[in-house]
């Protein structure tokens, strides 16, 4: 295998990395790339999600290069954001974060965006957003409640994951599912493959 033809995913998220693997393509390496996710004053979510990922992207790449044996790769990156309106909702990490999204979040439509970055081995810096509408369902606190005791919620963009139990809340999807869940695969790939990886090197060997 060429060596131009390695990727690197600056993101630690089993989602990401199942996601990718879904589609044929195991990474060489996890480089999580830990940057910091405030909003700037008065940032659009969509430029939230770009900044992010642009960020992550960069970091990962300046972490290769300080590594006596670097060698150029492909670098990918992503950044996902929840937002009701111009609110950007957290990822939540408290039982009052999730409660707060779903309550919010609950008989409602809402975005979701992602930001993807790909830095090729020869430096080039390729960025794509993608936008997905969603509407929940009215949802009792009841339902709330069972759903914040699932834990399921814990680290997630808006404070629910659609590929879990939240998947039943969800009354319409318009655009990319892939996005909701953390990483647009049509777009991810479209991106690569425009680069040059062999995203289908893969496909030979892949299992029903």
């Amino acid at each position: 295998m060429s060596i131009l033809q390695k990727l690197v995913l600056a993101s630690g998220s089993p989602r990401r990395i199942e996601l990718l693997q879904q589609a044929g393509i195991e990474p060489d390496r996890i480089l999580p790339a830990d940057v910091d996710e405030t909003p700037l004053r008065a940032e659009h979510p969509r430029s939230l999600a770009k900044r992010l990922s642009k960020e992550k992207a960069e970091k990962a790449l300046a972490s290769l290069k300080s590594e006596e044996d670097h060698v150029p790769a492909f670098i990918l990156a992503a950044d996902t954001v929840v937002a009701v309106g111009r609110r950007i909702l957290p990822k939540a990490e408290t039982i009052d974060d999730a409660v707060n999204c779903l309550g919010l979040l609950s008989g409602r439509s809402h975005r979701v965006y992602s930001g993807i970055c790909l830095i090729t081995p020869g430096g080039k810096l390729r960025q794509r957003l993608v936008e997905t509408r969603v509407r929940f369902k009215r949802l009792p606190r009841e339902e709330i409640d069972a759903y914040v005791a699932s834990g399921e919620w814990r680290g997630k963009a808006g404070g629910y994951a659609v590929q879990g139990l939240a998947g039943s809340f969800v009354v319409k999807l318009v655009g990319s599912y892939t996005n909701v869940v953390g990483l647009p695969l049509y777009e991810s790939v479209a991106l690569l493959s425009g680069e040059g990886f062999k995203a289908h090197k893969n496909w030979h060997v892949a299992r029903p």
